[in-house]
């Protein structure tokens, strides 16, 4: 960038009384290291370095993350080896989850917040650059493929029952393994010309290239927004709208045979079953809803810069998305444990000091295969 323009820059910050003792003319990407400056993309040398404070702030916030992520996903994994009562094919997928978000947080958030400690810039070199950001797009994209199997595999339950496919071990080996595949496959093609990965935002992290205009990076980020974030967001909110659809029709059926009885209710077996797949769809809708407003903002920005409006591209209206879609790694497991009557009683078990106490149930339903088959998804 020419020096008139960066001049021109600081003078409007200076207008607008933003100043943090800064160097006329210095720009973010001063603070980066030669060893990796080649790889910093045009766009970023427009923006003066940012306040001092955001890294800082940023910095605190990963901690923070990072010890709910590592904390709540290793519970669940932990829960998964030792009751043996929670090791059913749903749950597979659930710590498939886990296991995804365990090592996104792991990976991620030391790197992270030893740069926004040390100054604000990328402390590491080059190849470490595409590595973390292979970590982040390996993660993320099995979280979300992950998802998608859980959505198909309560829709299946809930929407198909009997007619369904039966959900098995091998089934769940399967789909945990294809999310990986998904994963892995899609975060390879920059290591060997298809897309790049390069610092973004305030140059603490690195991630996809999102920013150059040529055909061979646009048509990688076109493709990994269609196969992995559009084409397993269609599968998730079309189970769940399934979903809701069958038990609503479950509902209007159940009111109108408890009208032809002049009763109030049925309280039958079968309405209690309902009753916990209402429950299961609720929690499980509340987290996919989370995790696609985690994601949404990021994948926004990166069609953004695809597109080629990068007008509204800033080093912090980057980051801030970015840390909202790692966010996602921490409140899954805290749901399930939470929401769950298996999980709470294997926490009562096998992790007493955690202060859950939950009882086994008196009254034990799952002599029925549709009790059966409840409980089963209840434990995911």
């Amino acid at each position: 960038m020419s020096q008139y323009h960066l001049s021109c820059v600081n003078a409007t910050y200076h207008e607008q009384g933003i100043s943090f003792g800064y160097p006329e003319g210095l720009t973010i990407v001063d603070f980066v290291p030669d060893t990796i400056k080649h790889m910093v993309h045009e766009h970023w040398y427009s923006f003066p370095p940012v306040n001092p404070m955001w890294h800082y702030l940023l910095g605190a916030i990963y901690i923070i993350l990072g010890f709910f992520s590592i904390t709540g996903n290793g519970i669940v994994i932990y829960l998964f080896i030792k009751a043996t009562g929670l090791r059913t094919p749903a749950n597979l997928l659930v710590v498939n989850l886990a296991l995804s978000d365990l090592i996104m947080l792991t990976t991620n958030f030391p790197p992270f917040a030893y740069n926004c400690f040390s100054g604000g810039q990328w402390m590491f070199n080059a190849f470490f650059c595409e590595l973390y950001a292979a970590l982040g797009a390996i993660t993320g994209v099995c979280s979300i493929w992950t998802l998608g199997m859980i959505s198909w595999d309560r829709y299946n339950i809930i929407c198909n029952g009997f007619n369904g496919p039966k959900m098995t071990m091998t089934k769940a080996v399967v789909m945990c393994l294809f999310c990986w595949a998904m994963a892995i496959g899609w975060a390879l093609p920059p290591f060997f010309g298809w897309g790049k990965y390069i610092p973004e935002g305030i140059l603490d992290s690195c991630s996809y290239d999102y920013l150059t205009q040529d055909w061979n990076t646009k048509s990688y980020n076109i493709a990994i927004f269609i196969f992995d974030f559009f084409l397993p967001a269609s599968i998730i909110i079309c189970s769940y709208v399934f979903i809701v659809k069958a038990i609503c029709a479950h509902e209007a059926g159940m009111r109108a045979q408890a009208k032809k009885m002049n009763v109030s209710n049925l309280r039958s077996n079968e309405a209690d079953n309902q009753r916990a797949e209402i429950r299961i769809a609720k929690t499980a809708i509340a987290n996919v809803s989370l995790w696609l407003t985690c994601w949404t903002p990021y994948a926004a920005i990166t069609i953004q810069g695809v597109l080629g409006h990068h007008e509204n591209i800033t080093p912090l209206v980057t980051m801030l998305p970015a840390l909202l879609a790692k966010s996602a790694s921490c409140y899954n497991p805290f749901v399930y444990a939470i929401s769950h009557p298996k999980f709470r009683q294997a926490l009562t078990v096998h992790l007493p000091w955690f202060c859950v106490h939950e009882t086994q149930p008196k009254n034990d339903d799952s002599k029925s295969v549709t009790s059966n088959t409840t409980a089963n998804d209840e434990k995911a």
